[in-house]
């Protein structure tokens, strides 16, 4: 890297207006190949076929989640919490990369191109790739990514129930989306945040903001995340995966990228990864156009089933779903696939990619897990949901699950 280079770079970000590059290696990291993929990997997937603003990547994610991670450290301070320059520069890194191994359409194709393999472990081992290529530079910061370091708030600020993720991607998906619902106080948050017991907590002062942070995340999910289009595309998109590694598996030819090629033509594991590190630098290089271009291909193949996968979902002729909190009555659904197969003249064994059912669960707050803890001036501290002002924590607790029918038309 050219050392002449001014690093402390300032971009303009549509959501928080200015934000600073904070250390000269973040600069060096938004640099790499790696992290420029992100540009090229949606932050909401499919989302874009209900709500057309939602082209924005995890790209941008990333670099405002490390916004608001150096605004917290700024406010955390002033309250005489003692962080070091180092520190600070860990949790910025460990931040801006916590989704750098997300694959093409983030969490649509979670378990499609890897199998067993999340996103959050081929985040760590792509760290610790970067990690040499930095010659040590990125440790502190992988460790207070996977909690090993001692100072446990540090790993709360960057995952637990109130994180900068979460505040990132709810105002980020919100703005995109322009689902206002979603909208939090996020400056407030922050300027609320506190450490007690190597514990982040929340001035009590601003538990109103905390509920409507809870609401903001419920309306969320159910109408953007787990809205039945956006389910029924992104179910449309695995369906053509899997029909396409299927016919991969039988040694049918299918027009694709190279990368895309290698990961279609084998199964590979996490434990591939540990052994054959340039399967990451392959894994690094697939993006959303490696997937739509061979999807658009796909449209023409002679497989009745994956051209018309691939068709129905670039032209957005999407399955037809239905939503419901019950499950589906069990002859109903004989019904409706006794139809579907009649209708497109398929073998029972195929049924599944044109009409199946299954269903969606969400928790918006897990009181068990990285709990939200509200301090009063007195310095003693209250979970969340045992507080009486927020009548509505209650019920996010619970967690809810909605069961769904999809059928192609």
């Amino acid at each position: 890297m050219n050392s002449l280079v001014n690093k402390r770079k300032i971009i303009n970000d549509p959501v928080y207006g200015f934000i600073t590059l904070p250390h000269e290696i973040i600069y060096d990291l938004i640099e790499h190949p790696f992290f420029q993929r992100l540009r090229r990997i949606r932050q909401l997937g499919l989302t874009t076929m209900v709500y057309p603003g939602a082209y924005h990547t995890r790209f941008h994610h990333a670099l405002g989640a490390m916004h608001l991670a150096t605004e917290a450290i700024a406010t955390l301070k002033t309250k005489g919490i003692q962080i070091t320059d180092e520190e600070a520069r860990g949790v910025t890194i460990a931040i801006l990369l916590h989704d750098i191994g997300h694959g093409p359409f983030s969490h649509a194709l979670e378990n499609s191109i890897v199998k067993g393999t999340g996103h959050e472990t081929l985040s760590l081992m792509i760290m610790e790739q970067l990690n040499e290529q930095f010659t040590g530079q990125l440790t502190l910061g992988i460790s207070i990514f996977k909690d090993e370091y001692p100072k446990k708030f540090l790993h709360q600020l960057i995952s637990s129930q109130l994180d900068v993720d979460r505040l990132d991607y709810l105002t980020r998906d919100s703005f995109y989306t322009g689902v206002s619902e979603g909208v939090v106080g996020v400056e407030r948050i922050i300027k609320m945040l506190n450490v007690k017991d190597d514990n982040i907590v929340v001035e009590a002062k601003g538990i109103y903001s905390i509920e409507k942070f809870l609401i903001a995340r419920h309306i969320m999910y159910w109408q953007v995340y787990l809205h039945k289009t956006v389910i029924s595309a992104e179910f449309l998109l695995i369906k053509a995966l899997k029909r396409a590694k299927e016919l991969a598996g039988k040694g049918v030819q299918l027009f694709c990228t190279p990368t895309l090629q290698k990961f279609l033509y084998n199964d590979f594991s996490t434990a591939d990864f540990v052994k054959e590190p340039s399967l990451l630098k392959d894994f690094s290089s697939l993006d959303d156009y490696d997937i739509l271009t061979s999807i658009k291909v796909w449209q023409q193949h002679d497989d009745f089933i994956l051209s018309k996968l691939c068709s129905a979902l670039i032209n957005r002729k999407l399955y037809k779903v239905e939503l419901q909190v019950e499950e589906f009555d069990t002859a109903y659904l004989e019904k409706v696939k006794k139809e579907v197969k009649e209708k497109f003249a398929i073998d029972s064994n195929d049924l599944d990619y044109f009409v199946f059912s299954d269903s969606v669960e969400n928790r918006i707050y897990n009181k068990d897990k990285s709990p939200i803890l509200l301090q009063y001036k007195d310095g003693s501290t209250k979970e969340i949901s045992e507080t009486f002002d927020l009548f509505n924590v209650a019920n996010l607790v619970k967690p809810v699950k909605k069961h769904f029918l999809c059928q192609l038309r």
